[in-house]
């Protein structure tokens, strides 16, 4: 994986933003993280970007939650190769998640090194 990473991360919460985007610029594989507050944002920035690599998204958001983002993006056809790593807190979520397309799950709190480990897993 020599190409820096366009990193979509999706969440509400602005501290876990703040957290992800600290975990990720200690590595040296991401060039860019794009922040969305919902899947409605996510969805346009996707939409008006043709350079993101991965998908950060949290399930638990207003306007357009986790899940409702996932099934959108999966019935695009210019967006369905974009892989997705969902994070939340809520464990019950994850059989969904991965059927309506995710490519991996990583529960809430994350830790650095899970992260980085998830990420390389989907991208390879």
């Amino acid at each position: 994986m020599s190409k820096l990473l366009n990193i979509l991360a999706v969440d509400d919460d602005m501290i876990n933003l703040k957290l992800l985007k600290s975990m990720l610029k200690k590595t040296d594989k991401v060039a860019e993280i794009i922040e969305a507050k919902n899947g409605s944002d996510a969805i346009e920035i996707l939409k008006s970007r043709d350079d993101i690599d991965l998908i950060l998204l949290d399930i638990v958001m207003p306007v357009m939650n986790g899940i409702e983002m996932l099934k959108v993006v999966r019935a695009d056809e210019n967006l369905k190769q974009v892989p997705i790593i969902i994070l939340t807190t809520d464990e019950t979520k994850k059989n969904e998640a991965l059927e309506f397309g995710a490519n991996a799950f990583l529960m809430k709190p994350i830790r650095a090194d899970d992260l980085q480990k998830k990420i390389s897993s989907v991208l390879i």
